[in-house]
């Protein structure tokens, strides 16, 4: 009897101390986050007014060359189109700009990101004629990036530059084979004869394959407009618009690009500005402890789930 007394007496002190640091544990957290709430509440004005971009005017008139990154997957994740359009408008309004280069190092990407880019280019070169802009080519810009470059006034590459690739994909994968060698049956209901098009479970329709097509052949339409519109008469050759690519060597006889150059030698001996600030935008300050903020809570958070149910 005198056991069990004190086996039990252990175990409720046991269990009590557990239960304190559980709720020592949560209120630790809640403190944490209502301190950062309290904090970005108070400075948040504070940053935001000093949060200047990369994308502000600089002195000097038409002493320098205004340089603008184009890498990477051309997406809403990179917000590529947002970037490019904010940056082309800081540079053509910056009074220092003598002339635009944007270095191109892309695959491509999204069609509308990359033709809302092209449009804008277009759009400020009506406005600013007087101000070129080039693409100096890097590693490879390809597909979308090509849409893009093809506004420019005009194209440099390494002989080594992959460029071209003016096609349109559409890829994915059918498992209806699988499921019925599984025995898995597709329960898919939908209102819409289409509306279940491109599902993978699901057998696709000469109907709908037709469709597809469709819809790629005419976004290849756009593609081969807007590559003409920008490139004219430099064009040569039947080849170009097959989605397939050439390297910088390859692509000038054929009208894709107009010479070698880099950055910096364009900047010197083509826009005759030999000095470059690169005006791609950057997160502002705000923009950057926002983030911060955000994963911070998102992190508290997860511990205040966590501890509840430890």
């Amino acid at each position: 009897m005198s056991e069990n007394w004190e086996r039990q007496v252990v175990e409720k002190t046991l269990l009590a101390a557990v239960v304190e640091q559980r709720r020592t544990r949560r209120w630790n957290i809640f403190f944490r986050l209502t301190w950062l709430v309290v904090i970005a509440l108070v400075l948040w004005p504070l940053f935001a007014s000093m949060s200047g971009d990369s994308t502000e005017a600089l002195p000097g008139a038409g002493t320098r060359t205004a340089v603008l990154q184009l890498s990477g997957t051309i997406d809403g994740n990179n917000d590529t189109a947002n970037r490019m359009i904010d940056g082309l408008k800081a540079a053509y309004k910056d009074s220092g700009t003598r002339g635009i280069i944007i270095r191109a190092n892309s695959p491509g990407g999204s069609p509308v990101l990359s033709g809302m880019v092209y449009d804008e280019i277009m759009r400020q070169k009506k406005l600013h004629p007087k101000i070129p802009l080039y693409v100096v080519v890097e590693d490879v810009c390809a597909s979308g990036c090509y849409y893009i470059a093809a506004a420019a006034d005009k194209i440099f590459v390494d002989k080594a530059s992959i460029v071209g690739s003016i096609g349109v994909l559409s890829d994915g994968f059918g498992f209806t084979g699988l499921m019925d060698k599984l025995g898995v049956e597709r329960r898919l209901a939908h209102a819409g004869r289409d509306k279940g098009m491109g599902d993978p479970f699901s057998p696709e329709t000469p109907e709908q394959r037709a469709i597809r097509q469709g819809l790629l052949d005419a976004i290849h339409t756009q593609f081969i407009t807007a590559v003409k519109r920008g490139r004219g008469a430099r064009l040569k050759g039947d080849e170009l618009f097959t989605g397939r690519v050439w390297i910088g060597e390859q692509a000038i006889p054929l009208g894709l690009v107009d010479g070698y150059g880099s950055v910096n030698s364009v900047a010197r001996d083509v826009i005759h500005a030999e000095d470059t600030v690169d005006m791609t935008p950057k997160d502002g300050l705000s923009d950057r402890i926002a983030k911060r903020f955000g994963v911070g809570v998102s992190a508290g958070l997860r511990d205040l789930i966590e501890a509840r149910w430890l």
